[in-house]
């Protein structure tokens, strides 16, 4: 064995070469066969490959904002500046200290108890108005639909120049009676009351949703219905309200969200100014003003942080009563 190792290494430097060559070779040719992987593990990768813009904007985008903003609403943060701890600070500043704060929750409450409740029944009646076989039907659909296709700047604008008082379209008939009429959003008392009729204005989306609930309500029900004797109020306190209670659920859902983000159009017709008297000045308006215009994002954070849980206290307490006045089809609560 020694003797052949010295000679093998004392071969010449070509033949040591093919040597290493044929050994390696069959090395190569003995050891296991590499594992290869199951097609779900391949399927698995090529699927994270091809979401990865998207995680990759949800973590951006999304998931990284809504943690930061939980921390910085424990810290007063300016944006620019290092963020400093002050805890439960900001929160109780919220409660004790601020009268813009107070003001921009009452004025959202009221906005969304009251709109809410007439914008569903007004829905649900236009629905059912517009459900009847009339002659130009869908020409009374379309109407009652087209202010929804409006832009929400377009609408603001137009509703500035018609609740203009004295001057504005709707001041014409009171001027024909002599009379001055009211001050709409120049004064406390009817600023609220206007953009709760603005927000009237725009439920065509909510009609054509009652208008798709209205023709899947079975016609056998309604033959059932007059076999018995009954009434139209009849019919409809015990065959359509029912069974349209899931559209009413997701409208009052969708509803609540949305007046408690109600941001847009109150800006543009006030400039974020909260005139007159802070009566326009709702809660998203506040939040937006205090952490782009004040840089005080840590508050603003906190605001924030205050709108969500409320929005998902809210919901949750429909979604938990649901089950007492929302009914489906094949009696499923």
């Amino acid at each position: 064995m020694g003797r052949y190792l010295t000679s093998t290494i004392r071969m010449p430097t070509a033949q040591r070469g093919t040597y290493n060559t044929i050994m390696a070779t069959a090395l190569s040719s003995t050891s296991l066969p590499r594992r290869r992987l199951s097609q779900g593990t391949r399927h698995t990768i090529n699927g994270l490959l091809f979401a990865s813009p998207w995680i990759f904007g949800l973590l951006a985008f999304w998931i990284y904002p809504t943690v930061a903003s939980a921390y910085y609403s424990f810290t007063k943060y300016n944006g620019v500046k290092n963020a400093i701890w002050v805890g439960f600070a900001n929160y109780i500043e919220l409660f004790t200290k601020d009268g813009d704060f107070v003001a921009a929750v009452n004025n959202t409450v009221y906005f969304a108890a009251v709109s809410i409740p007439l914008a569903i029944v007004l829905a649900f009646g236009l629905a059912l108005m517009l459900n009847a076989k009339i002659r130009g039907q869908v020409v009374y659909r379309t109407i009652y639909f087209l202010p929804t296709l409006v832009p929400e700047v377009a609408l603001a604008l137009v509703w500035i120049f018609i609740f203009t008082p004295h001057n504005g379209l709707i001041a014409a008939p009171f001027r024909a009676f002599g009379s001055r009429g009211p001050c709409w959003l120049t004064c406390a008392a009817w600023a609220k009351p206007t953009l709760v009729l603005l927000a009237l204005w725009i439920i065509g989306q909510q009609i054509i949703l009652y208008l798709a609930g209205l023709q899947d309500v079975p016609q056998d029900l309604y033959d059932a219905a007059d076999v018995d004797g009954a009434n139209f109020l009849s019919k409809f306190r015990n065959v359509t309200l029912p069974i349209l209670t899931p559209v009413i659920f997701f409208h009052l859902i969708t509803s609540v969200i949305g007046a408690l983000n109600f941001f847009a159009i109150p800006y543009i017709m006030t400039g974020g100014t909260g005139f007159p008297a802070n009566t326009t000045l709702f809660y998203s308006i506040y939040l937006y003003k205090t952490g782009f215009q004040y840089l005080e994002m840590g508050y603003a954070s906190a605001m924030a942080w205050l709108l969500f849980m409320f929005t998902l206290v809210v919901t949750l307490i429909i979604f938990r009563s649901a089950r007492l006045w929302v009914f489906y089809a094949g009696g499923e609560d």
